[in-house]
Formats: structure tokens, sequence, C-alpha cells
């Protein structure tokens, strides 16, 4: 008897040192992976919910600290992208992605679920005059600490309040600003005309490298640099199923690292308006996207192997 309640005493343990452990002290979310943090979902009081800081492999810390945290290192460009979010240019012709004077935010508005490795929520996007645009329900889950720490975003965008137009522009939409040391390009000092190669890599599923990566359709991106001393890359998957697969990707040297699958005048140079895409009223549409936090580059995190496991029926 006293042998099967150890064994069980120990399973317990084991589970919780590789475990999803979720907190919430009523401004934000704080994610553990085995007992260490992984991220933290911000949601109070914010233009948007984002998630920062991303903990990746070996406590590599994988976004940008500027503007959450001041630490002298980072560049000071684009304060409105804070670590992971999702975010669009154009809802109904409302910047739903800046933070300029004039932008629509994404207000949140409940829990619908919170643990034990799943986060879903429920989201209002406002423009600046107050009036709803849409709602969406995102469903964030968590998986247990591996070799790779991963989290899967799937949204669903509803046009709660009358037809809704997420609109033909670069500017979105699941995004990541990358950590500095990860650029393709440093940032310039002042005065320099022309930035200097960073130490940085951009990969997609196509083959394609690099910043000829930017605008181009593919199942994956991979973008991967030094952290620390030691190389780490971050993968976004997108779905099979998603509307518009696969899709285009607004990755930058700097570290702005997004799937847009919306943007096709800026990156493909047609028409304006091509990539409008519009929900009826009281219709919707669900984007599923998968992030692997690794070590190395895209070969040595399996970032090929892991797609077509994501992409199962």
């Amino acid at each position: 008897m006293m042998r099967t309640v150890w064994l069980f005493l120990l399973v317990a343990v084991s589970a919780l040192a590789d475990g999803v452990t979720i907190r919430d002290d009523g401004t934000k979310l704080r994610v553990e992976l085995g007992g260490t943090l992984f991220t933290e979902y911000h949601y109070k009081d914010v233009a948007r919910p984002y998630f920062y800081p991303i903990i990746g492999p070996g406590g590599a810390s994988m976004t940008r600290d500027w503007p959450m945290k001041d630490t002298g290192k980072d560049s000071t460009d684009h304060p409105h992208q804070k670590g992971l979010i999702y975010a669009h240019g154009s809802v109904n012709g409302v910047d739903c992605w800046s933070e300029m004077k004039q932008f629509g935010k994404t207000v949140h508005e409940m829990f619908l679920k919170k643990g034990p490795d799943v986060i879903c929520s429920r989201n209002q996007w406002v423009a600046p005059d107050g009036k709803v645009l849409c709602t969406d329900e995102r469903t964030i889950r968590f998986h247990p600490s591996t070799d790779v720490k991963m989290l899967d975003f799937e949204i669903t965008l509803i046009a709660s309040h009358g037809d809704v137009t997420f609109g033909d522009t670069k500017e979105g939409t699941m995004a990541i600003r990358l950590a500095e040391t990860m650029r393709l390009v440093k940032p310039k000092a002042k005065g320099q005309k022309k930035a200097e190669p960073g130490d940085g890599h951009i990969v997609n599923s196509e083959g394609v490298r690099d910043a000829d990566a930017w605008g181009k359709r593919a199942k994956w991106v991979d973008y991967y640099g030094p952290v620390g001393g030691k190389i780490v890359g971050v993968a976004i998957f997108d779905h099979p199923q998603n509307p518009r697969h696969p899709t285009w990707w607004h990755v930058r040297d700097y570290g702005l690292f997004a799937a847009n699958p919306f943007g096709v005048h800026d990156f493909e140079k047609k028409p304006a308006g091509t990539g409008d895409l519009k929900i009826a009223a009281g219709k919707s549409l669900t984007f599923r996207y998968r992030f692997v936090f690794h070590e190395g580059d895209e070969k040595q995190g399996r970032i090929a192997e892991r797609y077509q496991e994501f992409a199962k029926p």
C-alpha cells in the first residue's frame, strides 16, 4: 500500500514539473511550464492584449523588452509592437494595429476559461469613438515542456455588430516582435545611413531566406538568431484550414515577424483592396497558428517535421 502511495506521489510531482500552470493577478495571467515562467498575458488597461515576456529554451528572452521595460539596449521604433499580439491595421477602415492618436483598441471582455493549460477569452474591437467593430473569441493552448516550447493560438473573428472588413494592408496581423539580437540588421546608430548586418536569419517552407521572405506566401516561417550567446528561433505555422492558406508573411529584418492573410496589395503589388476580407453580419472566420520556440536553426528545431504534425487533420 505504502509503495503504491509513493508511486502516485512520484507521478504527481513529475506531472507538475513538466506541466502547465496559469495564475491570474487581476491584470495579467502568468503562465509557467515545469514551474518556471514561460510568458505573461497582459489583458487589463492595454491597447490590446499581448504576451510578454516569452522565455524560450535555456531561459532565452525571445521578445524585445521595449516599451514594456526600458533597458537602454533596445530600439524604440513601433511602440505598438509589444511581445506577441493579434492586431490589424484596417478593420472597417479603423487602424487597430498602431497606437497613434486615433486608433482602435482590442478590449478584453471576459475569460471563458483559464487553465489548466488553456486560456479562452472574449474581446471587443473598438473604434476611437467607442463603436464596437467586431468581437473575437481566442483560445491559446500551452504544451507541456519538452525540447521546445509551444503555444497554439486560435482566433475566431465574429461580425457581431454588422458586416466587418479586414482591409488590404501589410500592417498586421498574427505577430511577434523578437529580441534585438535576433535581427537581420542591427539598429542604426545616430547619424548612420546604412544599417549593418545582424546575426539573425529567416527561412520559410519554400526555402526562401532572409529579406527575400518578406511578402511571400508560405506554410511556415522560422526566424532565428543569438540570444545570450546561443542560437534560438521561433517558427510560426499557418494551419492548412486557415482562409487563404498558405498565408503571406510580414516578416521584417528588424525583428517584426507576422502572418498576414490580408495585405495582398502591399505584398504582390495588386490593386488596392484586393486583399479585403469581408465577414457578413452574424458570421465568423477562424484562424489557427502554432508558435514553436526552439534551439538552433530550422533544421535543428525540426520545423518542417513539426509542421507536418501540426497540419494533420
